[in-house]
């Protein structure tokens, strides 16, 4: 198997904490290199020490760190919503009843421009250093159309995830119940076999507490894993069950008790902060550094989906969460890498160490730090994904 020698890195974030590298969750090296055997990582150290391979690349003074991991987004869809986020910015309130308009277009839909779309916002996130993405249904809430976005989806990303409780269908409006009937019963049947996830809004006009724990226990009796939308518009039970039911992560996380932030931080579950969700819609800012401070586990996400947050941008996300949420720019970076994988239950990403995946970001900049102190520049110059460049 050829080996590939990327020497030359000005700054190195393989987040593998090390005393005698400093202080910082970051592990970083400096004037370092790192050996790719084929899809993985087979040593990382300083330049001057690189072992002998069978090729080798200059970084030129770059900065290398994890392919971002975006562990939440919502890239099935149709339509646009453009006078939503007009009509917001101009002093209306957001409210969980937006998405339906987004199910009316992805429902009408072919199945050709749906993986089109998909492939696109990929693509574009790919671009900006994102190397490991999970995304999710919830925009066709029927059967056909929640087990074609899915399969739809699994084309494109190992990460997928069953929302078929992102809304109650507006057919079932005057019938929650039987809605709920139809995710933990027919539909999850469908989806089941496309999915490695499964997920919930648990929010005040989406699902309450009680619709939740029955959608997310079926589905972990059909093999899915849970994560949960939980607190993002009002404090509500969504933190308290994701922890019940030991879900891989509690995304949003924006209205938080004491007692949920404590459950948070005696569990293995990650709190997943969707920085770009609160820009976009003008919400209270999650409080990390309450959580960090805590010792809750904190991940850093995207959310991209076209009417809360439509980015792909986990640098935009990570300048963000420095600015706005009271986090360091290593913890940030570590969040949207290292804190990624821990939301998705992956140890073979989100970190530059031997035996991990050779996904790698290049950075034109000296430090990491760059990411935050200069936003808005596409500093991402080049990716590479299992040991090669793309």
């Amino acid at each position: 198997m050829r080996t590939t020698l990327v020497r030359n890195i000005a700054t190195l974030v393989t987040n593998d904490p090390d005393p005698d590298r400093g202080p910082g969750p970051l592990g970083l090296v400096q004037d370092a290199a790192l050996v790719i055997e084929g899809d993985r990582i087979a040593w990382t150290g300083r330049t001057a020490d690189a072992p002998a391979t069978d090729d080798a690349v200059d970084a030129q003074g770059r900065t290398v760190l994890p392919g971002f991991v975006d562990s939440h987004s919502h890239l099935v869809f149709a339509g646009d919503r453009t006078q939503e986020f007009n009509a917001r910015m101009s002093g209306q309130a957001y409210a969980a009843g937006g998405i339906r308009t987004t199910v009316a277009a992805t429902r009408a839909a072919s199945d050709e421009a749906l993986g089109a779309n998909v492939a696109r916002y990929l693509a574009e996130a790919l671009r900006q250093g994102t190397t490991t993405l999970e995304t999710k249904s919830g925009y066709g809430l029927t059967v056909d159309d929640e087990a074609r976005a899915l399969r739809v989806a699994a084309e494109h990303t190992d990460e997928v995830t069953y929302l078929g409780a992102h809304i109650v269908a507006p057919e079932y409006a005057d019938d929650p119940a039987g809605y709920v009937d139809l995710v933990t019963g027919e539909m999850l049947d469908a989806c089941a076999p496309y999915a490695r996830w499964i997920d919930v809004f648990c929010e005040k006009g989406a699902f309450d507490g009680d619709q939740a724990r029955a959608i997310l226990t079926a589905g972990r009796a059909k093999g899915l894993l849970p994560r949960v939308h939980a607190n993002q518009l009002t404090y509500g039970p969504g933190v308290q069950l994701a922890v019940e039911l030991e879900a891989a992560s509690a995304d949003h996380c924006t209205h938080l008790t004491d007692a949920d932030v404590d459950a948070l931080a005696n569990s293995a579950t990650v709190a997943t902060l969707l920085p770009g969700a609160e820009f976009s819609t003008r919400a209270p800012w999650p409080d990390a550094r309450r959580l960090l401070d805590a010792g809750v586990t904190v991940a850093l996400s995207t959310d991209c989906n076209p009417g809360s947050s439509f980015t792909s941008s986990m640098p935009f996300c990570v300048a963000l969460a420095v600015r706005d949420m009271k986090m360091t720019p290593d913890e940030a970076i570590w969040s949207a890498t290292a804190g990624g994988a821990a939301a998705l239950r992956r140890t073979d990403i989100g970190r530059l160490t031997p035996g991990a995946r050779a996904d790698l970001a290049f950075l034109d900049a000296p430090s990491p730090v760059h990411l935050a102190y200069r936003p808005g520049v596409p500093l991402v110059s080049e990716v590479w994904r299992a040991g090669r460049r793309v």
